[in-house]
Parts: C-alpha cells; sequence; structure tokens
C-alpha cells in the first residue's frame, strides 16, 4: 500500500433505517482505526439498465445521477446532521447494482464494507436480492453485516398496522402492558 493511501470504511447507503445505522457503525470503525469513510449510494435507472437501454426514448441519466446524490446527501444530513461524521470522508455515487457496485468500490484487502442486514421475510427475500449476502460471497475485504435495532420490528408492525387500519394499543409502543 502507498503511503498516501489510507485504509478505507466503505459504507453502503440507501436511505433505509438499515443502511442509516450501519453509517453511524461504518463512522464509529473509521473514528477507532483512523480511517477514511466512503458513503456509497447505488443508483439503477428505473426498470433496469436493460429496460432503460431498450427504451425508444430513454430518460437523461444525469437526472437519475442527480437524484441519488441528492438522496445520498438526504441520508448523510438525516444521520449526521450539519456536523458531519467527524472523520475524513467522501459521498460516491455509483451506477450499477448495490451489491457489485459495494464489492467493486472496495477494491482494496484492507477495506471493510458496513451494510445494513435488514429484516427480511420470505416474500421480500424472493423480491428483491441481499446486498448483504451478495458482499459477503463477492468482496475481497471483510464484510460487516449490521443488525437491525430491535425497535425496528416493532416499528414494522406499527406501520403495517395502520395501512391496515388496525386498532393499536398505545400502552404496546411504550412498553406500559400495566
Amino acid at each position: 500500500m502507498r503511503k498516501a493511501e489510507r485504509r478505507r470504511i466503505i459504507a453502503g447507503v440507501s436511505g433505509s433505517l438499515g443502511s442509516l445505522a450501519a453509517l453511524h457503525r461504518a463512522a464509529d470503525e473509521a473514528r477507532r482505526h483512523h480511517c477514511e469513510l466512503l458513503a456509497v449510494l447505488a443508483w439503477e435507472p428505473p426498470g433496469g439498465e436493460l429496460a432503460h437501454r431498450r427504451s425508444p426514448f430513454p430518460s437523461p441519466v444525469a437526472d437519475f445521477r442527480k437524484d441519488a446524490a441528492d438522496r445520498l446527501l438526504s441520508a448523510l444530513r438525516t444521520a449526521f446532521g450539519d456536523a458531519g461524521p467527524r472523520v475524513p470522508f467522501q459521498g460516491l455515487v455509483v451506477r450499477g447494482a448495490p451489491g457489485r457496485a459495494l464489492t467493486e468500490t472496495a477494491d482494496r484487502v484492507d477495506d471493510l464494507i458496513v451494510i445494513g442486514a435488514g429484516c427480511r421475510g420470505r416474500m421480500r427475500r424472493a423480491l428483491f436480492p441481499s446486498v448483504a449476502r451478495y458482499c459477503v460471497a463477492h468482496a475481497t475485504c471483510p464484510v460487516l453485516a449490521v443488525a437491525p435495532s430491535p425497535l425496528q420490528r416493532e416499528l414494522n408492525s406499527v406501520h403495517r398496522r395502520i395501512s391496515l387500519r388496525l386498532p393499536i394499543d398505545t400502552r404496546e409502543l411504550t412498553n406500559d402492558r400495566s
């Protein structure tokens, strides 16, 4: 490794709660090991690359890239506020599938990929491939999969109840079941 290069922590960012938790963990790891943090948001044209190429009037790619950059900035602001992560960092917007974008960005043996593991049911697993699994299977560096917060399951349950217009017992939300 050249002297100018520092070890990097590569965090996958999508804006989800799981990716924000992974971003915080990545910043902690970067702080602890005096590394640079790369926050990576991957994007693809709506419908995927093949549909975009086959479209008779494809939408301008620059608009998609700008939207992705805006989502990355929003996620960073949500995670760290105006203060930032308080470590040397770069935001990186990469065109491509998330798992592949992360493993190609983490091209050094001493890099570390930090990714949210997410809550995944059978249906979601069947429809959307796991970025964490892809990274574990294809990365040439260590991968740290950050488990979802224990509160995530409860939050998902509340969202389901609201979308189905089911009653919610607020005592369940405060753990006050007396």
